[in-house]
């Protein structure tokens, strides 16, 4: 969830329906009223050379999940520290977790530097939801489990110098 709705947690929402592969349901929102009017240009790109899905993403303000007759929610990932206080009381038991990310639509970075930031951040979250998917197909993932999922960032590859061979 984010303030604006219009990056992060498109990229989350994107990257889970794409990752877990119709296993779960998957719904980006943000602060009523605060929603931006389109997806930003930005993830649409970054998910493009992804090769994710973009057809249904689009911003929502999560009052359309508070109705009774709205889409039930057991897990909420936030994504934005500044309104994690701002979330309102669910009318059912779902459990959240805070997966805090730097803004990216809001920012005086040049378009290039949004880009790559933005796709720092999809490497992040992929690597997080992957963990997730893996996680719930081995039936080891807990609803609590979700908080610390990938906390620690993934290992990096290093490159070797080619050995010599034999002389």
């Amino acid at each position: 969830m984010s303030a604006e709705n219009a990056v992060r947690s498109q990229l989350a929402e994107s990257c889970l329906r794409h990752v877990g592969k119709g296993r779960f349901g998957a719904f980006s929102c943000g602060v009523p009223g605060r929603a931006a009017a389109t997806v930003s240009p930005v993830a649409l790109e970054v998910l493009h050379r992804a090769g994710m899905p973009i057809a249904r993403l689009a911003p929502k303000g999560w009052d359309q999940f508070l109705a009774p007759s709205g889409t039930r929610i057991d897990i909420i990932v936030a994504l934005d520290a500044e309104t994690a206080h701002h979330h309102p009381p669910w009318p059912w038991q779902a459990h959240s977790a805070q997966w805090a990310y730097p803004p990216l639509l809001h920012t005086l970075a040049p378009v290039a530097n949004r880009v790559q930031e933005a796709e720092r951040t999809l490497h992040s979250l992929r690597h997080r939801i992957e963990l997730v998917v893996t996680l719930h197909a081995s039936g080891k993932l807990q609803r609590d489990d979700w908080q610390g999922i990938g906390d620690a960032p993934p290992p990096v590859a290093l490159e070797h110098a080619p050995r010599p061979g034999p002389a």
